[in-house]
């Protein structure tokens, strides 16, 4: 079976591509660099699946980034995932045996939907304001999929995995996420004997996270298991408050400063859970704990990011 990943120096991408190569179910692992697919370019597309026609691609390119570089570069995060999805997906068109597993994001879902959040909220409501470009970039590839799907018989899987870290995470101080974020500055500040690390709002928010190796184990397990569904999540099943998540990390880096929670800025959703139970039902479960997760990031922050 040949698997082509797309976004393979990634978070996602790079952490797919250590799974897939140990793994013997897979005979051959393509992971190209843009010198050799550029997925802004329609005909590059066109030309690299025509050569090569995969069984299975997985798609983990994106533009991605935290919350204040989705809410500054709004047309770039709708501009250049806009294009990354409709070039693949038209590229695709002549080639229905090929299965392709679609990364979306918890941040498709409606602002006010119920938590846990189920795959059937998709498109009940608003979204989230600050993301909302990003959010409307992945929405269009999974409604281009259906399509596809619906005109043509292609196999789409989008999945819809919770908040990512792990190892090759962006871990500048404006653009990544919340977990390579706080622990970049965190570092930063115990290496400059600080004594006050900063955190926005009261820290009482609960979040869900997810070690990316386990999402990676995911999309294997989907694929050698033939599964064919239009959506699904992908969580830990594990929540923990912010403030929980600063002082278990205050641990992992060893920082014996004071943290102070600056209620001058807003938390957000206070709760924010995807419903796994789909994927859990099938067979596949979790294997990395946020601790545990935490401890594996922060090892290799120190051995390959510094």
């Amino acid at each position: 079976m040949k698997v082509l990943i797309l976004g393979g120096s990634g978070l996602v991408g790079s952490s797919l591509v250590r799974k897939f190569s140990s793994n013997s179910y897979f005979t051959e692992v393509l992971y190209p660099d843009r010198k050799s697919l550029n997925l802004f370019e329609y005909d590059s597309v066109k030309a690299y699946i025509a050569e090569n026609q995969p069984n299975f691609i997985v798609n983990a390119a994106a533009k991605v980034g935290g919350i204040l570089a989705n809410n500054t570069y709004r047309a770039d995060f709708i501009l250049e995932n806009l294009k990354i999805n409709i070039n693949l997906l038209e590229a695709l068109i002549p080639y229905n045996q090929i299965k392709l597993i679609n990364l979306g994001s918890s941040c498709i879902y409606p602002l006010n939907a119920d938590n846990p959040i189920r795959e059937k909220s998709i498109m009940t409501g608003e979204l989230e304001k600050t993301n909302s470009p990003y959010a409307m970039a992945k929405l269009t590839a999974i409604e281009l999929g259906n399509s596809l799907h619906l005109q043509y018989g292609h196999r789409i899987v989008n999945l819809m995995p919770t908040n990512l870290y792990g190892p090759n995470d962006n871990f500048s101080d404006k653009e990544s996420h919340v977990i390579p974020g706080l622990m970049g500055r965190m570092h930063s500040t115990k290496i400059q004997r600080g004594d006050l690390f900063e955190v926005w709002g009261t820290g009482s928010p609960l979040r869900e996270f997810l070690y990316v190796d386990d999402l990676a184990d995911a999309i294997s397990f989907i694929i050698e298991n033939e599964v064919n569904e239009e959506i699904i999540n992908i969580g830990s099943n594990e929540e923990i408050s912010i403030k929980e998540l600063v002082f278990s990390m205050m641990e992992i880096v060893g920082f014996e400063g004071e943290v102070y929670f600056n209620t001058d800025y807003p938390d957000g959703n206070p709760r924010k859970l995807l419903d796994s139970s789909k994927i859990l039902s099938l067979g596949w479960k979790p294997k990395v704990r946020i601790k545990e997760g935490l401890e594996l990031t922060y090892d290799w922050y120190l051995k390959d990011k510094i």
